[in-house]
């Protein structure tokens, strides 16, 4: 069996490229430090292929910062199956004014994201379990968007994701130009499962290969009203 320890050891960690200060500003340390650590514990724990640390920078931070494009101000974000911290820590560090949680089953996964959350000294909060889960929706609180990346098709994900989905909330999904393309053909099952507003938008046009798409949706209903007293 082959140690992918052996692997890093012949691979630099790769330099920002210029789109990195433009995105991450004052933060394009963290995201240095961050990359450092997908390159080494990262691909120790397996939670990121060796052959991936070359294009870590466009196919993954870049890739997930696009994101950002897409989220308002200010928003309360819940990155569910967040793994490596993807998108959600690279969104988190582009845009500061946003509160982020991510959501993670995975033991060793959650470990890192400790690890990273720590080397960073970022407030986000990190939750063990999976979105579907009552105790991990009673942790995670309000939220006004869910971010996702790989993590299931869409009608799958809406259905995980259904307990953090309040009238109101939007998800964004960061999904392949496959997935982008069937869209049109999911929208009248998302829209059965209570999902509004369902497009496609490109992000990152500025930053050449790491540019991609998300999908859009909003959770639709009357938003919640709280409980009278007594």
């Amino acid at each position: 069996m082959t140690d992918p320890s052996g692997d890093i050891q012949n691979q630099p960690v790769p330099e920002p490229p210029p789109a990195a200060v433009a995105v991450f500003g004052d933060a394009v340390g963290a995201a240095e430090r961050y990359v450092a650590m997908l390159a080494g514990d990262g691909v120790v724990r397996g939670l990121i292929g060796p052959r991936e640390i070359p294009r870590l920078w466009d196919r993954h931070v870049l890739n997930s910062a696009a994101l950002a494009e897409a989220v308002p101000a200010g928003a309360r974000v819940v990155d569910v199956g967040s793994g490596a911290g993807l998108p959600g820590i690279p969104l988190g560090l582009a845009r500061p004014d946003v509160t982020l949680t991510l959501v993670e089953p995975m033991a060793r996964r959650v470990e890192f994201l400790q690890d990273v959350v720590t080397a960073l000294g970022t407030p986000w909060r990190i939750v063990r379990g999976r979105a579907e889960e009552r105790s991990v929706v009673r942790a995670v609180g309000p939220v006004d968007v869910v971010t996702a990346r790989a993590v299931a098709p869409l009608p799958r994900l809406v259905g995980w994701c259904r307990g953090l989905l309040a009238p109101g909330t939007q998800l964004i999904a960061l999904v392949g130009a496959r997935a982008a393309a069937e869209v049109p053909d999911l929208v009248p099952e998302l829209e059965a499962a209570g999902m509004q507003d369902v497009r496609t938008r490109a992000v990152g046009a500025d930053l050449g290969a790491a540019a991609t798409t998300v999908v859009v949706m909003t959770r639709g209903g009357a938003p919640r009203r709280p409980r009278p007293a007594g």
